[in-house]
């Protein structure tokens, strides 16, 4: 239980703008979804192992506390983390976990949100799908010197991204002032027809995530990043501007 609460909130709260999580899960499989503050990312996931524990709808709210309880040095080995149930209208429900210690004498719980207060802070954010435009998987070198073109550029919230002469190039600023362009990933395959503007923020704390990533831009206004932590798939959405 505790290796897939970790990879949960390295992959929500750790971005940076997500603090609150729905949980659905049934005898087939058990999805998370989430959404930035600002809406500037969806997050979309599954497990690849459904989790027993939580069958139904839960919130999972203040990541931030319960990546704390997490990092408590009582509960790094051998520690009891157990799901807490309630009846209600007949219905057993998962309410939220129970933290023990090995000796049992360090204890927390961590209270969930019912289904229907997360379903109405939480509206399911419906994305149809994209016609993909690009689609590769980034390197740890194309990664690094997109850090380097956002520290140079450090008031640039957003960048722009064109293909030209078969490569994807990432652009910040505005010539007439402070700018900077970068090929990020050459010899793709596809092209992009219009200029749409990312957020430079979530973009690089995503591709900052532990796991394998693929990266794929759409002239329809939206980006995608897939991260397979090995734990669990996540599909991050980042709505575009148009520029």
């Amino acid at each position: 239980m505790r290796d897939y609460l970790l990879d949960l909130v390295e992959h929500t709260y750790d971005l940076g703008c997500i603090d609150l999580v729905k949980i659905t899960g049934n005898d087939a499989e058990t999805t998370i979804n989430g959404l930035a503050e600002d809406r500037s990312v969806v997050v979309q996931a599954k497990f690849k192992d459904t989790i027993q524990e939580f069958i139904g709808t839960f919130g999972m709210p203040n990541l931030s506390n319960l990546k704390i309880i997490l990092g408590i040095p009582e509960y790094q080995e051998n520690a009891k983390i157990t799901i807490t149930n309630q009846d209600r209208n007949g219905v057993t429900c998962p309410v939220g976990l129970h933290f023990e210690n090995q000796a049992c004498d360090f204890k927390n719980d961590y209270r969930f949100m019912t289904s229907e207060i997360i379903s109405e802070k939480l509206k399911t954010v419906a994305f149809k799908g994209a016609n993909w435009n690009i689609t590769f998987e980034p390197t740890m070198v194309s990664i690094q010197r997109l850090k380097y073109q956002s520290q140079a550029n450090v008031d640039e919230e957003f960048f722009t991204a064109k293909t030209e002469n078969g490569d994807l190039k990432f652009f910040f600023g505005d010539h007439s002032t402070h700018a900077g362009d970068f090929i990020f990933q050459p010899g793709v395959e596809g092209t992009l027809a219009r200029t749409w503007a990312w957020p430079v923020r979530p973009f690089i704390n995503i591709l900052d995530l532990t796991g394998d990533k693929v990266v794929q831009l759409s002239d329809d206004g939206a980006a995608q990043i897939i991260v397979d932590s090995g734990v669990a798939v996540y599909n991050y959405i980042l709505p575009a501007q148009s520029k």
